[in-house]
């Protein structure tokens, strides 16, 4: 996946903070680095009260465990079902029996009509897993809240040029430095969430460029679906 490229409209680039988005990692401006883990959701009032203390005992523990900061977020959006609705239309064409394609097609009215009236909600559970180099720590007025900082602008010195080749080398490393321990907290993340018993994904780089399409896009239809957890 190529890094997102930043283009010229008029200031609103510089109100990302996204630099790139390259092996699982979105990086940041300031240096730091970000990993974002999409979590499978659980129905906690139908489990058994036994059930409940051992999903709330593990997740105090899986807390008690973690010693950098982290960012849970419920990302909520409204579900497109257009290609849904466009599939059970495929469906009707191809279904030799006249009475099934009256039903694919009252079915399908029913359903238009009902999304036209109610909203369909759809939320996903991410946790952001953050690193930040020493050499950009964030100071009194960073915290973990910044992962999506919509204000803070900043301005590119004046006659700044592309970075020398020995610089991009070393803009490397340390990037595979960092991504490094920035990898051991993401695993040791995962593997508490999945000890609780909850499904844990790191979003891949053509997830990440979507999922952040729809931070700054929401009022857009989505390109495509959601990221499956499961996968």
């Amino acid at each position: 996946m190529a890094p997102i490229q930043q283009q010229d409209a008029g200031n609103s680039v510089d109100l990302v903070e996204v630099k790139e988005i390259k092996e699982k990692t979105v990086v940041v401006k300031d240096g730091s680095l970000r990993q974002v883990i999409m979590v499978g959701g659980v129905n906690f009032s139908l489990k058994s009260d036994n059930e409940q203390n051992i999903i709330t005992q593990g997740y105090q523990t899986f807390l008690n465990s973690i010693d950098f900061p982290l960012q849970i977020v419920i990302h909520s959006r409204k579900v497109n079902i257009e290609k849904y609705l466009e599939s059970l239309m495929a469906r009707k064409e191809v279904e030799p029996s006249p009475i099934l394609q009256n039903q694919i097609e009252e079915y399908t009215k029913f359903v238009k009509g009902f999304v036209e009236q109610n909203a369909i909600m759809e939320k996903i559970f991410l946790v952001v897993v953050s690193f930040y180099p020493l050499s950009g720590l964030p100071g009194v007025s960073k915290s973990v809240s910044g992962f999506l900082p919509f204000l803070g602008k900043k301005k590119t010195p004046a006659g700044a040029g592309p970075a020398s080749a020995q610089r991009a080398e070393e803009e490397e490393r340390m990037f595979k430095e960092n991504l490094a321990q920035l990898n051991q907290r993401v695993t040791q993340v995962t593997t508490g969430l999945l000890n609780i018993g909850l499904e844990a994904t790191v979003l891949d780089d053509e997830q990440l460029v979507e999922l952040f399409y729809n931070f700054y896009n929401p009022q857009t239809i989505e390109r495509a679906t959601a990221p499956d957890s499961r996968k």
